[in-house]
């Protein structure tokens, strides 16, 4: 009979809005870059000791970097660009999705007039520390 009353308050916690919540929701305008600003901009979604999560917003590019210790998995969600990813060079547009290995050289040109909007996954928890620019 405790078995029972247990696996009701269970089911009855798991059921309630906001209870044992294990993701999270995004607005769409948290998803949006600012129009005006022609810098990067990174807008953190998520983070604990295993991920990162971000909106990076790109009106130009990015150098080319490495990162000592974790893999990223960009997302594109708007725009189109260039992408150097090792020894490889291609293009890149909405809804592509490249994933990049720790130690591996990337770098971004924005090619569209709006920038380059993507979403970026990193794993282990990122916090720029482990970024390595490369000489021009």
């Amino acid at each position: 009979m405790n078995m029972l009353v247990v696996r009701l308050v269970f089911f009855m916690a798991l059921a309630s809005p906001g209870t044992l919540r294990a993701q999270e929701h995004l607005a769409p305008t948290m998803l949006l870059c600012n129009p005006v600003d022609s810098l990067l901009q990174v807008h953190p979604l998520y983070s604990d000791s295993l991920c990162s999560s971000f909106i990076i917003c790109i009106p130009r590019g990015v150098a080319g970097h490495y990162h000592r210790y974790h893999t990223e998995h960009v997302t594109v969600l708007e725009g189109t660009g260039i992408m150097l990813l090792a020894d490889s060079v291609f293009s890149i547009a909405a809804g592509h999705s490249v994933v990049i290995p720790k130690g591996t050289v990337h770098s971004v040109t924005t090619t569209s007039a709006t920038p380059l909007r993507v979403i970026s996954v990193q794993s282990p928890y990122f916090d720029g520390s482990d970024r390595v620019f490369i000489e021009p």
